[in-house]
């Protein structure tokens, strides 16, 4: 991978795992929490979307001599957590994850990308590809909202929860993965703790935090101060 910058590889690695994830929870919350086969079978085709991205990641680091699994192995505790933390309690709060919660974490894998190497930066942008997931939550949690209005606090309070989380983590990887936050923020070297990462980090996260706000004006939510 000569002609890819470090953190390359890290990066499609945690994407193919998060995509790897996405496909079973997806899986998981339409045989769950789907309240009808209508339901059912729409998210369903989301999670069959998500692990073809999976596919296209696996085959991208195979074809770049990388050993798909050690790729994604740093990256299995902490998603793995996440997802541990932020299981959902019911149908909109499974819609609300898979489309606030996993927007913000795409929107950090872009952030990383934009340093990669064209081809790379094509797949993943290819890969994070939201327009399916987006409608369909919009649609759905927006239909709900009609109907019960009081239910848009609590969703909102989710929402947050989601985004710290997803935020907390993210932070944990650009200290632990140096060669990840290198792709992160732009201009000389970045560890994670010195006085520059962690600024050229903060701003990163302000910008991921717009984004999320804009998601949840999407879905008629308002943020919380």
């Amino acid at each position: 991978m000569s002609d890819s910058p470090p953190g390359a590889v890290d990066l499609l690695g945690v994407l193919a795992y998060a995509e790897l994830t996405a496909f079973l929870k997806l899986a998981e919350d339409a045989a769950a929490l789907a309240p009808s086969l209508t339901d059912r079978a729409a998210l369903s085709d989301l999670a069959v979307a998500e692990y073809g991205h999976f596919e296209l990641l696996r085959d991208r680091l195979a074809a770049l001599g990388q050993d798909p699994e050690a790729a994604m192995a740093p990256f299995v505790a902490p998603l793995d957590d996440w997802h541990a933390q932020t299981k959902p309690g019911d149908w909109l709060e499974a819609l609300v994850k898979a489309y606030v919660g996993t927007g913000i974490a795409g929107d950090f894998y872009r952030e990383a990308a934009r340093q990669a190497e064209p081809e790379t930066r094509k797949l993943v942008d290819e890969v994070l590809a939201e327009e399916s997931r987006s409608e369909f939550a919009v649609e759905r949690v927006r239909a709900a909202l009609a109907e019960n209005p009081k239910d848009a606090g609590r969703l909102a309070l989710w929402a947050r929860r989601l985004v710290g989380e997803a935020l907390s983590q993210a932070h944990r990887l650009a200290a632990t993965r140096p060669e990840l936050a290198l792709l992160l923020v732009a201009g000389g070297a970045v560890d994670g703790t010195s006085d520059a990462g962690q600024i050229g980090i903060g701003r990163l996260f302000s910008r991921l935090t717009e984004e999320h706000g804009k998601r949840m004006s999407a879905l008629g939510l308002v943020p919380g101060p």
